[in-house]
């Protein structure tokens, strides 16, 4: 132990230790018999302990206290009890109470190793009044602010002790690398984090005591690493190679993300050059023999991984087009830069090397289109599952909650008696929220977590509808924020247009959607859910981006959860555990009987299908999806034919070759007032068509089987009316024969009903929502 860890009395006597003692705030006051015993117990066994320190080597009592060993183990307490008094309790509890009084007079500080093993309340309530009382009190009512459960809040009071003992710091003095230090040792000792100590961090941020700002987690969130750092990853043993690949991907890294330039130094170094030196040790030279460079091609195609049986690279393709474009890069930079010219050399991978590529391609295209084609029908499915599911955890949990502890109650045919922790027999149950409500099935006997059933619940439905009708990538989705909410006034006749802002994601182009009602409808339930579990707003919490490694300032997502004590935006992982859990419930299966999985890309791919499908242009579907490339929509879009394709594209390419040079330039005030009436001529009957501008109606105003109709909630005994109507229609035209007659009439009546479904899906929130939007004007 260095002296520069040791005590402030590190250096007094045994004498001076005992008079130091007096001072403690728990020591027993000289004021009756009893308590004047107890007082010359813990002064003894004090001496005990000092005394047999004494017998060890050191400059202080620190020191002693580690060469001694008791800095790693209890069996020295049983050693220094020896000899002393009749009872074995009675010896052991006055020598554990002096152990008691020398770590609170801070004549040494154990290590996290001691305080793991020893472990005494008494001594930990004592800490509490010694090293802080006025804070730890307030660091009580911060939890009880946050609602932080008493079990969490004792278990993170119990942490601070801990570092206090270790630092020989007040509370008030402790600083963010001390909680830090004593989570580092947690994760290399143990292999976990401590207990606690996430929840003290944000309480001593809530009393004043830290100043950061963000929470541990995020903290210690791994960051971006330099590049040398990335190239160094994979061990490289020749210098001069490997400060080749260090400054190619500085040049590259300032036009990607981080992922890409991690991803690009993967396949670079990683699949590339650290293969090759595998394979022939001491080479030194990007010029790469014919028969080396066939070799390495070959083994690219297999991933091999110790212990595990090798596997196909399904990108192999792509690894040689990044060391093609490695050698290609550097051959061209040489021209600008001599630097360069000494590792120009010829490119191991040729042009035909790379032609399987577009194979590649096209067979993932394949098996894309193939996902949408067997997912696409089945969605109803799966969205009408979930909506349910919700609908009876909501239901069960309001059930509950009315219900005394003890008592039964019943719903949808079966009955459940709520319980309490007492009841509960999964002991370590995480405590989800600072009151949970349980019950028991009383049929199956199985105990359920009704609150966190029912927000698990929630939060698969909300991000499912959100996902479907937005189309908006994962991370886009966790991305988004209340402010994320504009509206857009039209100037005429003041109508309100909602819209949703989207943030840059892969694209780095932001870009705005049009809310639908149904959007409109889940994103208010959300915000609702929100401000009703935090006095009326929506809380503020930072995200952690997974991919470029950084952690966002603290803004009001719509996508996050209250866990425990703390708030945090739903992670990747639970997105696809909410969803997966969704899918087992739905039970849906593909046309071999297996299960059907859905991952959240799928969702942005059936959006696409369904736009193109119901008539908008693939070009503004692109735009609406965030595309830089009509190409990569057409990709997305599962029922283009190839034909359609080819012929949509000359269409374009001839369109623009025509257009005068006028148009690129900005819109008149006709020309603005022209686009705004296009909103006008939207009304219809039963809402508004949502068609595009530019736009001619694909259906010839058969407004009710079209997809782009809205309707309009005023509108729903209308549309009841007409579904009535069609059933009547229906039924005279079997009557007379007229079976053409009845097929038409049978795909709008079931194109009718599929729009009452969603206008009730729509109408199910209760009441209104102020959602807070900006209106945005010109």
């Amino acid at each position: 132990m260095l002296a520069a860890e040791s005590g402030p009395f590190d250096g007094l006597s045994v004498s001076g230790v005992l008079e130091l003692l007096p001072s403690l705030a728990t020591f027993p006051p000289a004021t009756s018999k009893r308590s004047r015993s107890k007082r010359a117990e813990r002064s003894r066994g004090t001496a005990r302990i000092l005394d047999w320190l004494l017998s060890f080597p050191g400059d202080g009592w620190q020191e002693r206290w580690v060469v001694s060993g008791a800095d790693r183990s209890l069996d020295w307490i049983d050693v220094v009890t020896a000899g002393y008094g009749h009872v074995e309790a009675t010896r052991r509890s006055v020598t554990t109470d002096g152990l008691g009084c020398l770590l609170l007079a801070r004549v040494v500080r154990p290590s996290y190793e001691f305080l793991q093993c020893y472990r005494t309340s008494g001594l930990y309530r004592h800490a509490k009044q010694e090293f802080g009382a006025e804070l730890f009190s307030k660091l009580q009512q911060a939890g009880m602010a946050r609602g932080t459960i008493p079990s969490h809040l004792s278990t993170a009071e119990n942490s601070l002790v801990k570092v206090v003992f270790r630092t020989g710091r007040d509370l008030a003095d402790l600083t963010a690398d001390d909680l830090i230090a004593y989570h580092e040792w947690n994760k290399e000792t143990l292999g976990r984090a401590p207990m606690g100590l996430h929840a003290a961090w944000d309480l001593l941020r809530d009393i004043g005591v830290l100043d950061d700002k963000l929470p541990l987690r995020r903290t210690l969130a791994r960051g971006q690493l330099p590049t040398t750092q990335l190239v160094d990853r994979y061990a490289i043993q020749c210098g001069p190679i490997r400060d080749v690949f260090v400054r190619y991907l500085d040049e590259r890294r300032p036009s990607l993300d981080y992922s890409s330039v991690s991803g690009l130094a993967s396949q670079l170094v990683g699949a590339f050059w650290a293969d090759i030196e595998k394979h022939h040790p001491g080479i030194s030279s990007l010029h790469l023999a014919p028969e080396i460079a066939e070799a390495w091609k070959q083994r690219v195609k297999v991933i091999n991984r110790p212990g595990k049986d090798p596997v196909p690279r399904e990108a192999w393709a792509s690894v040689l087009t990044t060391v093609r474009a490695f050698y290609l890069d550097i051959a061209e930079w040489a021209l600008e830069d001599p630097s360069w010219a000494a590792w120009a050399v010829p490119s191991p991978v040729r042009r035909s090397d790379t032609g399987g590529f577009t194979k590649v391609k096209k067979k993932a295209r394949a098996k894309m289109h193939q996902r949408v084609r067997e997912r696409l029908p089945r969605l109803p499915e799966l969205v009408d599952t979930t909506e349910q599911h919700h609908a009876h955890q909501k239901r069960l949990l309001a059930a509950a909650e009315a219900t005394p502890i003890g008592e039964t109650f019943a719903l949808d045919g079966r009955d459940y008696r709520r319980i309490d922790r007492k009841g509960d027999q999964l002991r370590k149950r995480f405590h989800y929220r600072p009151t949970i409500v349980l019950a028991q099935d009383i049929t199956t006997g199985e105990q359920l977590d009704l609150t966190r059933s029912e927000d698990e619940a929630f939060w698969a439905w909300a991000v499912i509808e959100t996902l479907r009708h937005t189309g908006v990538r994962l991370e886009e989705l966790l991305e988004l924020t209340h402010l994320a909410l504009v509206s857009y006034e039209l100037p005429d006749t003041g109508e309100i247009v909602p819209l949703l802002q989207i943030v840059p994601s892969k694209s780095n182009e932001e870009r705005l959607l049009l809310v639908s009602p149904e959007l409109a409808s889940v994103l208010a339930t959300v915000i609702s859910r929100l401000r009703g579990d935090n006095d009326g707003v929506v809380p503020f919490v930072a995200r952690y981006d997974s991919h470029e490694l950084v952690t966002g300032p603290a803004l009001p997502h719509l996508f996050q959860r209250r866990v425990g004590w703390r708030r945090d935006v739903i992670t990747t992982n639970m997105v696809y555990q909410l969803l997966n859990d969704s899918l087992a419930r739905a039970s849906l299966t593909d046309q071999a009987g297996q299960p059907l999985r859905y991952t959240p890309h799928d969702f942005r791919r059936i959006f696409a299908t369904e736009a193109v499908a119901g008539g908008l242009p693939v070009h503004i579907a692109a735009r609406v999806l965030g595309h830089a490339s009509v190409v990569t929509t057409e990709a997305y879009v599962a029922v283009f034919q190839e034909d359609l394709i080819r012929s949509y594209r000359a269409f374009l390419d001839k369109r623009r070759s025509v257009r005068p040079v006028e148009e690129y330039r900005e819109p008149t005030d006709d020309e603005w007032r022209e686009f705004q009436e296009h909103f006008h001529t939207r009304k219809l009957e039963l809402g508004d068509c949502a068609r595009p501008y530019g736009t001619p109606c694909q259906h010839e105003h058969s407004c009710l089987r079209c997809p782009m109709l809205r309707v309009s909630p005023r509108q729903r005994g209308r549309l009841v009316e007409i579904i009535r109507n069609l059933s009547e229609r229906i039924d005279e035209a079997r009557m007379n024969g007229w079976l053409g007659e009845v097929q038409g009439l049978q795909v709008s009546l079931s194109k009718a009903k599929e729009k009452l479904v969603g206008l009730d899906r729509t109408r199910s929130t209760d009441g209104s929502v102020h959602l807070g939007m900006p209106t945005i004007t010109k």
